[in-house]
């Protein structure tokens, strides 16, 4: 039966909250670091999604946002080559509205059930924005989350789905807009909301006989905290029944808000448990899934509470504004421009930059980054073999402070990186604090966003701190 496979989470690190100098609210929000977006944040979802299966063996990928960093170009193809996907496979972007993400776990579903594709990823990411110190911007908050859809082995199946289509302008962001735009508040929640996502549960439930006290945990979009207790009322929950909307702590984010709420409830699920899903945005789509007893993490997957629990206040709104691009300072004006990177440069380095792979000499074993024609130790000539980095630790060998270098982040910290089996890189450092920086540090590797120049979004991986669980 077709159903969730695996699935991971990413929350960034970040958060803004009662200690955030001019934020003037106790309330928490996870925002991504500024050299995060959604595909670097999708990455990150989708790896942790993946521990310990082939990526050779994925389909395909779908890629849900409301935010993609390309207006046109498929931002899937990064992704897929950022997780080392295989070249033969169908990836698509699912963008413009909310409910992106179960609309591609719809899609996969029935790639899957039709036998086009065995495994298909899905993974959601959003990091919205919304006018400065409003109520929409304090619960909207930055995330992903992945699912792999299969027809085997599954973490929890598949029991059936329903879906409207409703063209309802509540909420939109237009070509250029920085920020979502809402409409009046009543007719939102009274003509949208609390009236589209009833009917598509109800109609849910009325096609597969169901109701609602069968249901272990409910997933369903709601713009805050309140609204979505008194619709899980309104819908005939209990408050018991109703799973975490992560208002306080993580906040809405976006297409990734119910993928997200899915994998908190799977990760908790007994066997046996139902999961309702229900997505909103221009209708709704709504799905059940049986849990077999599985938190699809067999020990290796960072699990959503734990990310959670990760978390560093920043100091300042400023800082957040500054890393959003809300507000500059006059420092960057005052520096040269950066150059273009070459996409020429880009396309060839793909394996190196974008995949990570270094190269193993098979004649003496030596690892080398970036990958070479002729081996420093033996001097063999084209006796390599590429060897994927990405999921490698290491520790810190070297590293600088750079105050003077015009990053957003103050210092910029470049490291050289030794890995566990051989190699060495020279990388920058993110999600770091200075105190903790030294030589002999544990570090893991993220894909980020080095800078966006003449629209151009150049990626690449950085060191960081290790965090993870293995």
């Amino acid at each position: 039966m077709v159903g969730n496979k695996a699935f991971g989470a990413y929350v960034p690190r970040y958060r803004m909250g009662k200690e955030t100098a001019g934020w003037g609210t106790s309330a928490e929000k996870a925002v991504a670091n500024f050299d995060e977006d959604s595909v670097t944040m999708a990455v990150t979802a989708g790896r942790n999604c993946l521990k310990g299966i082939d990526p050779q063996k994925i389909d395909g990928l779908l890629f849900a946002t409301t935010t993609p960093p390309y207006a046109e170009k498929q931002c899937s193809s990064i992704i897929a080559t950022a997780l080392d996907l295989r070249r033969e496979i169908n990836t698509a972007d699912i963008t413009g509205v909310l409910r992106a993400g179960t609309s591609s776990l719809k899609l996969a579903m029935d790639s899957v059930n039709a036998g086009s594709a065995k495994q298909v990823l899905v993974i959601a990411a959003d990091a919205r924005l919304a006018g400065p110190r409003g109520d929409l911007e304090r619960n909207m908050g930055d995330g992903a989350a992945a699912v792999l859809i299969s027809a085997d082995s599954n973490a929890a199946d598949l029991e059936g789905s329903y879906s409207i289509s409703e063209n309802m302008l509540d909420m939109w962001r237009s070509q250029g807009d920085s920020f979502v735009r809402t409409w009046e508040d009543r007719f939102m929640t009274e003509e949208g909301l609390e009236r589209i996502l009833p009917d598509a549960v109800a109609g849910f439930m009325g096609k597969h006989n169901v109701k609602a006290g069968e249901f272990a945990k409910a997933v369903f979009h709601s713009p805050d905290a309140r609204r979505h207790t008194q619709l899980g009322r309104r819908m005939g929950f209990s408050e018991e029944q109703l799973q975490d909307p992560l208002f306080g702590s993580v906040g809405n984010t976006g297409a990734a808000h119910p993928i997200l709420g899915l994998v908190g409830a799977l990760e908790d699920a007994q066997k046996g448990d139902l999961v309702l899903v229900a997505s909103y945005g221009d209708g709704s789509d709504v799905m059940s899934f049986r849990a077999n007893g599985s938190d699809g993490t067999n020990g290796s997957r960072t699990r959503l509470a734990e990310l959670i629990e990760r978390k560093v206040l920043i100091s300042s709104y400023e800082t957040y504004a500054r890393w959003r691009d809300v507000w500059t300072s006059d420092a960057a004006s005052r520096r040269p421009a950066p150059a273009v990177p070459s996409v020429t440069a880009l396309w060839r380095e793909s394996d190196q930059n974008i995949r990570l792979y270094g190269a193993k000499c098979t004649q003496c074993d030596a690892m080398q980054y970036p990958p070479q024609r002729v081996c420093t130790i033996c001097l063999a000539k084209d006796t390599s073999e590429p060897v994927r980095l990405s999921d490698k630790s290491g520790e810190v060998y070297t590293y600088s402070m750079d105050y003077i270098a015009g990053t957003t982040d103050v210092p910029l910290v470049v490291t050289v990186i030794n890995f566990e089996g051989g190699g060495r890189m020279l990388c920058m450092m993110t999600d770091r604090e200075l105190d903790e920086v030294q030589v002999g540090m544990p570090v893991e590797m993220t894909f980020r966003k080095l800078r966006v120049v003449n629209g151009i979004h150049n990626y690449y991986w950085k060191s960081m701190p290790r965090r993870s669980n293995n």
